[in-house]
Order: structure tokens, then C-alpha cells, then sequence
């Protein structure tokens, strides 16, 4: 379950990072091996990416993040490894979908505002960022209460299993 109000440190990334990026096609006999896969996130993007990230960290990336094929193994592991929501200009439709329904929160917002290392805070709920590093504010769109919702209990197959059906 996430909360509503998140702090952690940005581990930024520029524009492009496709699913490829995120989960090495090299590893794709470890689909079924998820916690072995996690060991190998965004490592051909940034190989001491794993070694820094602490939960409650942010994932903050430039245009098109998440591109490329639908691997819903790039959200999960994501998740997995203690990022609590993901900033970026732009995101793939697909793996927005896919985060969104492994309860990971995709916000779109201009990045160019956080700095690797920042430590920020997301509330949304209110629909902000603030960068604790240098007083900036940023704001992304509203996030419609269904997707909340989903986010709140982990996921879209958590969500399923307690409520059923969406109350839209």
C-alpha cells in the first residue's frame, strides 16, 4: 500500500530509457525469477543504479520513459526494488498501464527541476512535488480516483480481489 504523502531521494535518467534499459533482455530467462530479476534493474542504464536506490527513493527520468515492448517485468521490478513512484516529461502509454496496475504511481511532470541526489517529496493527493533540496515546487495532473484507488491497495489484482469490480 503507498501513502498518500512519499520523500525519498530522485535517481535521475534522461530521455529514452526504454524497457530494455530497465530490464535487460539478457536476463529474460529470469521471468519467472522475479526477485533474481530485480538484481538487474536499470543496470544497462546506470550499472550502481541497485546499490543506491533506498526504498521510498523516486525514479526521475526525461521524455519517453518506458518505451519499447510491453514487459509488465520493468514495473514489477521497479516496485520491487523500493521505488515508490516515477517522475518523468513523458512515459510510454503501455508501461504506464502496466505501472499503474502493479500499484506504482507514474507521474508526468518537467524533471529538469531535479537534480540526481535531491531529496523530494511527492504528495498526491494535492498533486505536488517539492524538491526538499531547493525549495522548488513542481505539480503534476490530477490523478483520476480509480487509478488512487488501485495505487492505494498495491495494485489492480489486489484492488480486484477486495472490491470486485470498479465503482466508476
Amino acid at each position: 500500500m503507498i501513502f498518500t504523502v512519499m520523500k525519498g531521494r530522485a535517481h535521475k535518467f534522461g530521455d529514452g530509457i526504454s524497457t530494455d534499459h530497465i530490464v535487460p533482455g539478457k536476463y529474460a530467462h529470469l521471468r519467472s525469477n522475479l526477485p533474481e530479476l530485480a538484481k538487474h534493474v536499470m543496470e544497462d542504464a546506470d550499472p550502481t543504479f541497485l546499490s543506491r536506490v533506498r526504498p521510498g527513493d523516486f525514479l526521475v527520468a526525461g521524455k519517453n520513459f518506458g518505451l519499447g515492448s510491453s514487459r509488465e517485468h520493468a514495473a514489477v521490478v521497479i516496485k520491487m526494488v523500493g521505488i515508490s513512484a516515477i517522475l518523468a516529461k513523458s512515459v510510454a502509454r503501455i508501461f504506464f498501464r502496466n505501472a499503474i496496475n502493479q500499484g506504482l504511481p507514474v507521474l508526468i511532470c518537467d524533471t529538469d527541476m531535479i537534480n540526481d541526489g535531491d531529496e523530494i517529496e511527492v504528495d498526491l493527493a494535492a498533486g505536488t512535488i517539492t524538491n526538499l533540496t531547493s525549495g522548488i515546487k513542481l505539480t503534476f495532473g490530477k490523478i483520476p480516483e480509480v487509478m488512487l484507488n488501485i495505487m492505494k491497495e498495491g495494485g489492480l489484482i489486489p484492488y480486484i480481489n477486495k472490491y470486485g469490480d470498479f465503482k466508476l
